[in-house]
């Protein structure tokens, strides 16, 4: 089949949330859509999630940016439109994926977009426009089934969740776990764990609501402001929690994760990260009575073979994924949906494309 590159369409011009400066807002921009390398894909985006790990980045939680201005997002899901050369995995027409963790595929160069005689830097991966170019290694075809709002889970949030469920932690049926954060990847492994058989589930998380819809699928939970919470936790674990995943992000609630897991083969898994210049805290006595602390890359995951057995999993389980998606905005309303889900109005936002 005739590769076709990006020019060669009549599409030629996308809209796209631009990061000018950290700690400013985003601007909505027209940017022309360069010509496609080898190993790149052009995606016509339907729908974009909206990552705390996007807010992390305007904000500067990682330090200095060096590609500014530059685009932003890491989930998305959309149709293929055109490939460059040596791309094998996906052909025009294709219902796909996009995703930060790499899989299968070329590996190429993040794009280079312009507005007028601006140049404005992408990654291998970003899904904040209607269009997108990105890497062939970021791309996966979409489960057959699967609607395109609830795809955009796949990309972040459901393969980190449940990938550290079963990939890094592997539970047993009458093991204990305790999920701290009930944000897009805490849900994500509450609903692995429950679609697993896990018995013991216990939710923390400093929302009502969120705790509500947990208790509401059959799981202990309860708020990590409560002053009597280790003890609860402990109480409900019989000394401490077998597992303990974190997605809070903070310092804070990693230590505090640690602290609920019990000595002699406790393991806490975190996949957030805080901001650069903060450090975690423990006791070195709390390590060497056997207890076990580690990040997780994305959930070790494997894109192209954990999306469709995760799927697989959640329909099968009957587990409410779409609880996830709150609210839809448009691109133009893309700073209002980083804003909600900052303050904790929203689980995950859903940018919904106009084409």
């Amino acid at each position: 089949m005739k590769k076709v590159k990006a020019l060669e369409i009549k599409k030629k011009y996308c809209q796209a949330a631009v990061l000018r400066a950290l700690n400013a807002k985003l601007d909505i921009c027209t940017l022309e859509i360069p010509e496609l390398l080898q190993g790149q894909v052009l995606v016509k985006i339907l729908y974009s999630g909206v990552c705390r790990s996007q807010l992390m980045e305007i904000n500067g939680g990682r330090g200095e940016d060096p590609w500014l201005p530059h685009l932003l997002g890491h989930e998305g899901s959309g149709v293929v439109i055109a490939v460059g050369d040596k791309v094998t995995k996906v052909q025009p027409g294709d219902e796909v994926i996009l995703g930060w963790i790499k899989g299968f595929g070329l590996d190429a160069p993040g794009a280079k977009y312009r507005c007028g005689e601006e140049l404005i830097n992408s990654g291998r991966v970003t899904t904040f426009s209607n269009y997108t170019v990105a890497s062939e290694s970021r791309v996966f075809l979409k489960p057959w089934g699967m609607a395109f709002d609830s795809a955009v889970l796949f990309g972040c949030a459901l393969p980190t969740g449940a990938g550290m469920v079963l990939n890094d932690i592997k539970p047993s049926k009458y093991q204990s776990v305790v999920i701290l954060g009930l944000g897009g990847i805490g849900i994500s492994a509450l609903m692995a764990a429950k679609a697993l058989g896990i018995e013991n589930i216990i939710a923390i998380d400093v929302s009502d609501e969120k705790l509500e819809w947990a208790r509401a699928l059959g799981v202990k939970g309860i708020k990590s402001t409560d002053a009597r919470i280790k003890q609860q936790v402990l109480e409900w674990t019989n000394g401490g929690g077998d597992y303990c995943i974190e997605s809070a992000g903070q310092t804070s609630t990693i230590e505090l994760g640690f602290s609920l897991i019990r000595a002699g083969g406790g393991k806490l898994v975190f996949a957030s990260h805080p901001p650069d210049s903060e450090f975690i805290k423990l006791k070195p006595h709390e390590l060497i009575s056997g207890k076990q602390i580690s990040g997780t890359w994305g959930g070790s995951v494997n894109p192209e073979h954990d999306i469709q057995k995760m799927y697989k999993l959640f329909r099968d389980a009957k587990m409410p994924i779409d609880t996830l998606l709150t609210k839809r905005y448009p691109l133009d309303k893309i700073n209002d949906a980083l804003e909600d889900l900052k303050v904790g109005k929203v689980f995950r936002p859903l940018i919904e494309m106009a084409h």
